[in-house]
């Protein structure tokens, strides 16, 4: 009689990899989807909900995103200052000027869990506006295109 049990994977198990992706001209959404199921780690056999299996990930060239349909004009990002009338919104093609990491985090963050392990995920996410990245060290391999 074989007595399997299920083997449970550990925090100190769990090898992280650096990948790399070029952002121009992909379309935001879709590019930000397949980078949460990377940092969540969903693409790898050892996946645990409760364990943060998932990869770093540097993102190039978010200036170069596209948005599809009229989104750079009409969807608008929030922030809000906690005072009364300090709600401020700015438009996609303005928030692509001046901060463009910020639409790949904000993308990215609303698709990962909503608590501590959520926040540890979201901080594997390396963002840059150029082509350029200080994590040659790393050594970053090309993202994977079945993810």
């Amino acid at each position: 009689m074989n007595t399997a049990s299920t083997v449970s994977t550990k925090p100190a198990e769990v090898v992280h990899d650096w990948y790399v992706i070029d952002a121009e001209g992909q379309t935001l959404g879709r590019l930000a989807t397949r980078i949460a199921t990377v940092l969540r780690g969903k693409h790898k056999v050892i996946f645990s909900q409760h364990i943060d299996t998932g990869d770093f990930v540097i993102v190039l060239n978010a200036l170069k995103v596209n948005l599809t349909g009229d989104k750079l004009n009409s969807k608008l990002y929030y922030r809000y200052s906690g005072y009364f009338g300090g709600l401020k919104s700015v438009n996609a093609a303005t928030v692509r000027q001046n901060d463009p990491e910020r639409m790949f985090t904000q993308a990215v963050k609303g698709m990962l869990p909503k608590n501590k392990l959520g926040r540890a995920m979201i901080s594997k996410l390396k963002v840059y506006a150029g082509a350029d990245h200080p994590h040659a060290a790393q050594q970053p391999k090309p993202f994977p295109d079945h993810i």
